[in-house]
């Protein structure tokens, strides 16, 4: 493994930190992946403009839609880290994932409308992939499209939709032949997600707070023009955009750090000791993930095995940090004499949400058994 730094990233850790003391929106009050209020989303717009226009996003895009040709991929571990460090808000959304389906498979009338209004903060997406019925099993999603004239007509049910409630666009996945087999038969669609039948209900989390939404889509017409790649191909869509956002893995460690130095002003205790020794094995994982994403021989266990050691440590840091106020443990975000604000209750509140989104623990453990071990696959 080999993370050699250099004198152009460092000056770029230097310029991101100088960027964000100047145009940070404001800083994240809770831990995870949450939404912000809809008065925060015209300067979260704004951030998200300013970020592409100094090219701390979107270096690595096509030349004609804003890349760069002397673009180092190891600058999106940089970016990521330090705007994690600096607790900024990051774009929200999933333009990560809407991006590269539109670079990769969208008709170039597609990339030359959606891809700049993406770099200028004018379209937030979501990502409508989970149904009641299907989340770790994925293909196993019903929500159905059909074609009328020219255009489909879907309906159906997502949920978990993160910001889907601030969302102008959405990266659906529908059902096209329910024939095919439950991998083949799916299309990738690009949302309005203010078309006549498209019903976002924020859903109120045990944190108090609404970071995810189910959506009802109930006759939605989307012109067909707005598939992404072919169809009956979304699958290989789906799978070719999630590949393609791996910076996490450096957010997730420095996370992790400031959790535990956080530990360490709640007092002494010998379980601290024990999940820092678990903070440096994540950071020895994520940078060694790191090295295999930049060399090109990353494989199918890295990113599963990072994430399982993350959520599992971000949930016993997190329990700890609550256990160790003692009585005022059962105090919550709001109450006055609440440790840190009520941080710790809302995080620990927060936490388990990490084992299951992006992936199940479960699921991801027999991911690395089957692609990366080549142990015989669970019986379905």
């Amino acid at each position: 493994m080999r993370l050699d730094s250099s004198a152009q990233l460092d000056q770029l850790r230097d310029d991101v930190r100088t960027f964000v003391a100047e145009h940070s929106p404001g800083i994240k009050q809770h831990a995870g992946v949450r939404a912000p209020e809809a008065e925060q989303i015209p300067a979260l717009r704004e951030f998200t403009k300013q970020l592409f226009g100094a090219g701390f996003l979107g270096g690595g895009w096509p030349l004609a839609y804003g890349g760069r040709a002397d673009y180092n991929p190891a600058e999106a571990f940089v970016v990521a880290e330090e705007l994690a460090r600096s607790r900024t808000w990051t774009p929200i959304g999933a333009y990560h994932l809407s991006s590269a389906a539109l670079i990769d498979f969208g008709t170039t009338e597609q990339k030359d409308h959606f891809l700049p209004r993406i770099r200028s903060g004018e379209d937030i997406w979501c990502q409508l992939f989970s149904e009641p019925g299907a989340g770790s099993d994925l293909a196993g999603l019903q929500t159905k499209a059909r074609l009328d004239g020219d255009h489909w007509v879907i309906d159906g049910q997502k949920v978990w939709t993160t910001n889907g409630h601030h969302a102008d666009l959405g990266y659906l996945l529908a059902r096209t032949d329910p024939a095919a087999p439950k991998h083949k038969g799916i299309t990738a669609f690009i949302l309005d997600m203010r078309a006549p039948g498209v019903d976002v209900r924020p859903l109120r989390e045990i944190t108090g707070t609404y970071d995810f939404n189910e959506v009802f889509l109930d006759g939605v017409r989307i012109p067909a023009d707005r598939v992404i790649g072919e169809v009956n191909d979304g699958w290989r869509v789906a799978n070719s955009s999630l590949g393609h956002e791996r910076s996490g893995v450096a957010a997730s460690s420095v996370e992790l750090v400031r959790q535990l130095d956080r530990l360490t002003e709640l007092g002494t205790d010998a379980q601290i000791g024990k999940i820092a020794t678990q903070v440096l094995a994540v950071q020895a994982m994520s940078e060694s993930v790191r090295s295999h994403i930049l060399a090109g021989t990353e494989d199918a266990a890295d990113a599963a095995a990072v994430k399982i050691a993350f959520s599992e440590t971000n949930l016993a840091a997190v329990e700890l940090g609550v256990e160790l106020q003692g009585r005022a443990g059962i105090l919550a975000e709001g109450d006055s004499e609440a440790v840190d604000a009520g941080w710790w209750q809302d995080a620990f509140l927060y936490a388990r949400a990490y084992t299951i989104a992006g992936g199940a623990t479960e699921v991801l453990k027999n991911v690395i058994a089957e692609r990366a071990l080549g142990m015989p696959r669970e019986p379905r």
